[in-house]
């Protein structure tokens, strides 16, 4: 495989790279990888081959220097844009990977950075950040989740199960999110101090996946399935920080507004199509059409509005204001999204929800992403945060 990691894109162009594939290869797999619930290799591989896929690997690496910690965080958020414009599963699985890099860049060591970031520039291997450990079972439920961690000689062992492992599949590494006080992950772990970021090597032998729960109405094409942990050895050399660091530092708060660049990324793919639709069916003299269509354009110009001020203030080193502007953003964007699908569907008819059409599977993706975190605790969160009450930015803990 030729790889194009010499001649670095970066900026618009790179934006442009991303939003060509997007169109050219990546929509027309979309809706397979969709039926059958299958991770986009096809898409990441084409990635890697246009030297894209060390999006907040730093230049010094070999990769493109995006993201919160690199000081452009604007461009990464458009590439998510247009690869969640044309297929939102996609997007959570690059979203991921660039995340749980940022993550790799803010804590590894030098002999660590030379040999993940390496594996990604010169191997194409692919990364993802786990934190999945629901405490809570569902009606008839019976499986319980979470994981422990045993402290050995060489390091640590990892014993139990993560679910919602977004590219369970397609990845090569895992930054765990555990906690050394048992089950629970970062999510739901009472003590914060015990958040423990651990990279493992999921092609051991004792990392297994299980196919059988992922079966969602949407977002299937991220494979987000159960992974079990047999006794999975983590050499103390792959710890990455110190226990407590993720939850002390805020990182969770820099991934939330990365969310609403795919969310934003589905909405304009519903609107692409809407006015695509309406134009072939004539209907953009109808004024209720009129006001349909306008209600689309606001929502979107005011989601990009907002994702642009809040990558402003992270890009210039306000952090403390990044991190609740970045809040509010994921709350509004949620909304301006879901709003625009449901013009464009009002306005298209019932037809739009009809496959092939594009938007039967966006209404399905983007409802589901959505709930990736309860907008409920998340704009309680922001009204704390506004009266000065104690407040969780991470995770949204009532």
């Amino acid at each position: 495989m030729s790889v194009d990691f010499e001649t670095r894109v970066t900026g618009a162009a790179a934006v442009r790279r991303v939003a060509d594939l997007a169109r050219d290869r990546f929509a027309a797999r979309a809706a397979g990888y969709d039926r059958e619930a299958e991770f986009p290799a096809a898409d990441l591989d084409d990635l890697f081959t246009a030297g894209l896929l060390a999006p907040t690997v730093p230049a010094q690496s070999g990769g493109l220097g995006l993201g919160p910690l690199r000081h452009d965080t604007h461009t990464l958020w458009e590439m998510t844009r247009e690869l969640a414009r044309v297929d939102l599963s996609l997007a959570r699985c690059w979203e991921g990977h660039a995340n749980a890099l940022v993550l790799v860049d803010a804590f590894a060591t030098g002999p660590q950075r030379q040999r993940w970031f390496d594996g990604v520039v010169r191997r194409g291997e692919k990364w993802v950040a786990w934190s999945g450990e629901p405490q809570a079972p569902k009606p008839g439920e019976v499986r319980r989740f979470g994981t422990t961690v045993t402290r050995t000689a060489d390091g640590w062992t990892v014993d139990g199960t993560k679910a919602f492992a977004t590219s369970a599949t397609g990845a090569d590494w895992a930054v765990l999110l555990v906690s050394l006080a048992g089950p629970g992950g970062a999510r739901h772990a009472d003590a914060p101090e015990s958040v423990l970021l651990l990279g493992c090597d999921l092609r051991h032998p004792s990392v297994t996946v299980d196919t059988s729960w992922w079966d969602p109405v949407g977002m299937r094409a991220t494979a987000s399935h159960v992974v079990h942990f047999d006794r999975t050895p983590v050499p103390a050399a792959w710890q990455l920080g110190a226990p407590g660091d993720y939850v002390r530092q805020g990182w969770q708060s820099a991934f939330i507004p990365h969310y609403a660049a795919s969310f934003l990324g589905a909405a304009e793919g519903a609107y692409d199509y809407a006015i695509r639709y309406l134009e072939k069916q004539d209907k953009g003299g109808d004024p209720y059409v009129q006001q349909r269509v306008g209600g689309m354009a606001v929502d979107l110009d005011t989601a990009r509005l907002w994702l642009a001020h809040v990558a402003r203030l992270w890009d210039s080193g306000r952090t403390a204001e990044a991190r609740v502007a970045g809040s509010r953003a994921r709350h509004v964007v949620e909304h301006l999204a879901l709003s625009t699908v449901d013009h464009c569907v009002r306005a298209c008819g019932a037809r739009s929800l009809v496959r092939p059409s594009p938007v039967e599977r966006i209404l399905r993706d983007l409802t589901f992403y959505v709930r990736h975190d309860n907008d409920d605790h998340l704009i309680a969160t922001i009204g704390r945060a506004a009266l000065g009450r104690d407040h969780d930015a991470s995770f949204f803990k009532p």
